[in-house]
């Protein structure tokens, strides 16, 4: 459904979240590790992310990757996949045809198209802030 790189993204802002709540910064390798991507990878994913203005970086010897507490409620799932895969999950066809309407629907197109909403309004209505907690209380985990 997500891209690898919109799966390390979002993992990796959930970790840096909730690494933030504790007022620590992290570094490339311990994200890279904590949501076991490979290092050049996260960094390209990181520096997206802090382009987008989705995470903090700081340079230098007290640098490191961090959020702002208070954006923790206003950053939503949906801006961190808009920003890696942007929209095409939510308009893209279930079996992948690219003619794929309301004209010329697939056989899928009225059942994926419900699951497509319902999707968006998941990405839209669940903020990093929740994801982090649960993480942080150890009800969700980011390795296999």
């Amino acid at each position: 459904m997500f891209s690898k790189a919109c799966e390390y993204g979002i993992k990796a802002s959930i970790y840096i979240a909730e690494q933030s709540q504790l007022d620590r910064k992290v570094g490339l390798k311990e994200v890279s590790d904590a949501i076991e991507s490979p290092a050049a990878y996260t960094s390209k994913i990181l520096q997206l992310l802090s382009r987008r203005a989705i995470i903090k970086s700081d340079k230098g010897p007290t640098g490191g990757f961090s959020m702002d507490k208070n954006d923790f409620d206003n950053i939503k799932l949906c801006t961190i996949v808009e920003a890696i895969d942007g929209n095409d999950i939510y308009i893209g066809c279930g079996l992948g045809l690219s003619n794929c309407n309301e004209r010329q629907p697939c056989p899928l197109h009225n059942q994926f198209k419900s699951i497509r909403n319902e999707l968006k309004m998941m990405l839209e209505n669940t903020t990093i802030k929740s994801l982090a907690e649960d993480f942080e209380k150890g009800l969700t985990f980011l390795k296999r």
